[in-house]
């Protein structure tokens, strides 16, 4: 997909008010590649929500296809945003840089916003990306993302999309396992992605109840 710096197009100011800004003495995009945010006791995280949540109301449309328009750390911030206040408008664009994966990190962060709209629709593009992406077990992308959100959706959809990946001996485990170090490591399993997806929404829920 076709990429371009927000100034091109009337947007100059989007880089710093949105994905530089620095509400912990750290640049927002790296707060949320690192989800310190989601860690307890974080001291900058009263701030920090606040002002997250803020902009993600506040936001416009033409903002948001500026950041998505632009690098990893720009569509990485525009993921959480839009997953923050739920901007479903937005799902097919996010699909479509999902299934491309043209840059790192920038990924979870749409997947974080599929899990948020949570719809029979945001589950087909995360099966859709699964079942592009697990049988590619030399790529390391946004796999376990993508799980994990598939998961959540399942268990409130009360759908099984996840389930054949997830049989032992499945695509997930050959995904795994084609890596001898991360056999067995309990990161990996389906049940702790799922739980770092979960973690991350239930936070933004309450977020935007505060």
């Amino acid at each position: 997909m076709p990429f371009q710096h927000p100034e091109e197009i009337g947007h100059g100011h989007v880089i710093e008010r949105y994905v530089t800004r620095k509400d912990s003495g750290r640049p927002r995009y790296l707060d949320l590649k690192s989800r310190r945010v989601l860690l307890p006791g974080w001291p900058h995280a009263e701030g920090f929500i606040r002002h997250l949540v803020d902009d993600a109301a506040t936001i416009s449309d033409a903002e948001l296809e500026a950041l998505l328009g632009y690098e990893w750390r720009s569509r990485l911030t525009a993921g959480w945003l839009i997953g923050v206040d739920r901007r479903a408008s937005f799902r097919e664009r996010l699909g479509d840089l999902l299934l491309a994966s043209e840059f790192c990190y920038s990924g979870g962060a749409y997947c974080f916003a599929l899990a948020r709209f949570g719809t029979p629709a945001d589950a087909e593009i995360l099966t859709a990306y699964l079942d592009h992406y697990l049988p590619r077990t030399d790529l390391r992308y946004d796999q376990p993302a993508a799980l994990g959100a598939l998961l959540r959706l399942d268990a409130r959809l009360g759908t099984h999309h996840a389930d054949r990946f997830t049989q032992p001996g499945g695509l997930w485990d050959e995904w795994v396992d084609a890596l001898p170090h991360l056999r067995g490591d309990p990161a990996y399993t389906p049940a702790e992605v799922h739980r770092r997806t979960d973690l991350a929404c239930d936070a933004a829920h309450s977020w935007s109840h505060t």
